[in-house]
């Protein structure tokens, strides 16, 4: 059975975005209503400028006592993020959100088409035990090596 892709894998094709002017309350309010962890922030010619994550809300704009309504998402984004090509397979994936502590890989054509965004838990059990063998097995190198 060969492994699906992460653009097999996500549920939604639907592109969740807003433009960087927009306040982190409309991110929140936004992601919420799309029951995703992330917004993309895209200016008006389509360019890919960064992500908003529910962890960012937290960290950089809630722990910080930031105003929601009147903090631009440009302001508490991740800016230019490691974006991912469609047919990349999950656990590969998963092993990069592992090794970069990231939940969250937004999905980009080779031609630079906004797909959509891979998260954690578009991954199956088997896909994270691969990838956390791999990530285990890298770490044993590693430390062979010195």
């Amino acid at each position: 059975m060969s492994e699906r892709t992460v653009f097999q894998s996500i549920p939604h094709r639907h592109v969740v975005s807003l433009p960087p002017q927009a306040s982190v309350w409309d991110a929140a309010c936004v992601m919420t209503k799309a029951n995703c962890g992330s917004v993309l922030i895209i200016d008006g010619a389509g360019v890919m400028l960064g992500i908003l994550t529910e962890r960012d809300l937290m960290t950089r704009v809630l722990t910080k006592a930031m105003n929601a309504g009147t903090t631009p998402v440009s302001e508490v984004m991740t800016h230019h993020p490691l974006c991912v090509l469609p047919e990349m397979t999950v656990s590969d994936a998963v092993l990069i959100l592992l090794e970069r502590g990231f939940r969250h890989l937004p999905i980009v054509s080779a031609a630079g088409k906004i797909l959509g965004v891979f998260s954690i838990r578009d991954a199956l059990p088997r896909e994270i035990d691969s990838a956390v063998s791999q990530a285990e097995f890298r770490d044993s190198v590693n430390d062979a090596l010195g």
